[in-house]
């Protein structure tokens, strides 16, 4: 039986503390936050009378005999969280994004590859039924090969509190799922990125509450992203709408259960007939967070390396720090490898992405 503890108790705990409570091979056996009394009530919630309660990750872990640390603190904690977690020799699976900073992510990634302990990151999209099914169309080649990957969100979102005050909110904050999305669908990896953020008039965040993007991908493909989070009327679901488009068809998802597929019939005519081919939904053990939870712990038994390891999806964080890059620059600029030192573009010229190891 693994013991675990959960750092951070804010709302989003709550997620983590309802899926973890579906596993027989897990039990919560402490919380810590900043405030204790908000992980005393988090702890009444969901009955775990006998969770140690703490300010100190460190002396939690140590009390309690804990070996995996769910992390669902904000994104500035991440790499002290990480730090503490791998040196006292726990599995650590945390919230997105992996850093908030791109200096904190490569941090992250060097620590994990120095431990005997996996890092993973949570991406619970990723363990959403319709998003298999186009992975899985993807990789079949029924349609040919991808081409291009569009995704559009609009919501107006009255969130409140740190949200509302956040530089580059959209980016950071929610286009990260988006974007780990595109590259769990596409099967690709980031090279260049071109990119505009502003804030809408109206809008109640302080910055970056929209943003447009085109992605360069590995394999030829194209990842174009337009979003606005103070969007009112006519609002996407938050997984957002997409369209990914091969060879021989297409397939459009409205973000919710309407999932599409059609396929050219005949190769002749100006606008050439395509016909509806069915799209099977794979059945899933659990979706979203559970989904992404019951995975790392599997993987902790199996041994396999998680899907949502930091090594690999820094390349997704990557997405956002590039962006916000190419805003900043006026222009389109590199996805910069793990590895790689901080630089700018020079001469409006871009350089391809190195993959990253584990060791990185």
């Amino acid at each position: 039986m693994h013991r675990a503890v959960v750092v951070g108790c804010g709302g989003i705990s709550g997620v983590w503390l309802k899926a973890v409570a579906e596993r027989s091979d897990v039990a919560v056996a402490g919380l810590v936050d900043i405030s204790p009394d908000v992980a005393r009530r988090r702890a009444q919630e969901h009955c775990l009378a006998g969770a140690v309660i703490g300010d100190d990750l460190r002396q939690v872990i140590e009390v309690c005999g804990a070996d995996i640390v769910f992390d669902c603190t904000p994104p500035h904690a991440r790499r002290q969280v990480a730090a503490v977690a791998l040196e006292r020799g726990c599995y650590l699976l945390m919230e997105k994004p992996l850093a908030g900073t791109r200096e904190d992510a490569r941090a992250i990634v060097e620590m994990a590859a120095g431990s005997d302990r996996m890092a993973a990151v949570m991406q619970n999209r990723r363990y959403l039924a319709p998003v298999r099914a186009i992975q899985r169309m993807r990789a079949s080649g029924a349609l040919g090969r991808l081409t291009m990957v569009a995704a559009d969100f609009f919501l107006g979102a009255h969130f409140g509190g740190f949200r509302e005050e956040m530089a580059h909110v959209l980016l950071r904050d929610m286009a990260v799922h988006t974007f780990d999305m595109a590259r769990c669908m596409s099967g690709e990896d980031p090279v260049e990125v071109w990119c505009a953020e502003w804030n809408p008039p109206g809008s109640w965040f302080a910055h970056g509450a929209a943003a447009v993007a085109v992605f360069r991908m590995t394999g030829d493909v194209v990842f174009s992203y337009r979003g606005n989070w103070c969007a009112e009327g006519y609002a996407t679901s938050w997984e957002g709408q997409w369209r990914c488009v091969f060879e021989r068809g297409s397939v459009v998802w409205d973000g919710g259960e309407t999932l599409r597929c059609q396929k050219v019939r005949d190769g002749t005519g100006l606008i050439r007939m395509a016909e509806d081919v069915g799209i099977p939904l794979p059945k899933l053990p659990a979706a979203g967070h559970a989904g992404c939870i019951f995975d790392f712990l599997d993987c902790i038994s199996s041994g396999h390396k998680p899907e949502t390891s930091v090594d690999d999806n820094i390349k997704t964080v990557e997405m956002v720090f590039s962006a916000i890059d190419a805003r900043r620059r006026k222009g389109h600029c590199p996805c910069e490898p793990a590895d790689a030192k901080e630089g700018v573009c020079q001469n409006g010229r871009a350089s391809s992405l190195t993959r990253t190891s584990a060791t990185t």
